[in-house]
């Protein structure tokens, strides 16, 4: 799914299920205890997505090595690497790419329902509000409000490699384009410099398919 709105530079794995380490494609043991006192479910999750993401690795030529995470979850990619991950009920994947070429690169993915009540009144600015309701009147079976979460959510994946820093949901203002399936996230804060120029716009992607949405932001050199 994810894979069908990103460049073919960026290496994507994915998997509608959970999967089960096995002798030729294990969990190593520093990943293993950043998640031995997590439920089950977390478990599952954390060892799918690096099971992946070292998949997407071998396509670029990169041998396993463990993925472990900065204090703000982020993973910690090999030298030369961007990437990013996500999994959601029935949906987990990774995708990485060198650096030479792509500055970073941000994925979500999220159930194609709406957001619980009160959510959307925290993450949206009011003309995003207004935008969601437009596009629920007009383009019904989608989330929109899903989507948009979605959307910042991968703002933020790319954002935070390129900063160090966090980023509020009030600092990205995003309109999504129904038909041509892209949106545009406006900072409302300094933009990352890439290659010496300064980024005030992200430009992304989305798709909706099997009961998911999925967004993407990706950042060439």
């Amino acid at each position: 799914m994810i894979a069908a709105i990103l460049p073919p530079a960026v290496a994507v794995e994915a998997a509608y299920e959970d999967l089960v380490p096995g002798p030729a494609d294990p969990l190593f043991p520093e990943e293993g205890e950043r998640i031995a006192k997590a439920v089950p479910k977390r478990q599952r999750e954390y060892t799918t997505v690096r099971l992946l993401a070292r998949r997407a690795l071998l396509r670029l030529g990169q041998p396993p090595v463990p993925l472990l995470s900065t204090k703000r979850g982020a993973p910690r990619w090999p030298d030369g690497i961007v990437g990013s991950m996500t999994h959601c009920d029935g949906y987990r994947a990774a995708v990485v790419a060198r650096s030479a070429g792509t500055a970073s690169v941000g994925i979500d993915a999220e159930p194609d329902a709406p957001l619980p009540d009160g959510v959307l009144d925290t993450i949206a600015l009011p003309d995003e509000t207004e935008r969601v309701k437009f596009l629920t009147e007009r383009h019904p079976g989608v989330g929109w409000d899903r989507l948009l979460f979605s959307a910042k959510e991968s703002v933020f994946k790319a954002w935070y490699p390129l900063t160090g820093l966090e980023l509020d949901f009030s600092e990205a203002d995003i309109t999504i384009d129904p038909v041509e399936g892209t949106f545009r996230a406006r900072l409302l804060v300094p933009g990352p410099r890439v290659d010496g120029r300064e980024i005030g716009v992200f430009d992304g992607r989305w798709i909706a398919e099997r009961g998911l949405v999925a967004s993407v932001i990706h950042i060439p050199r």
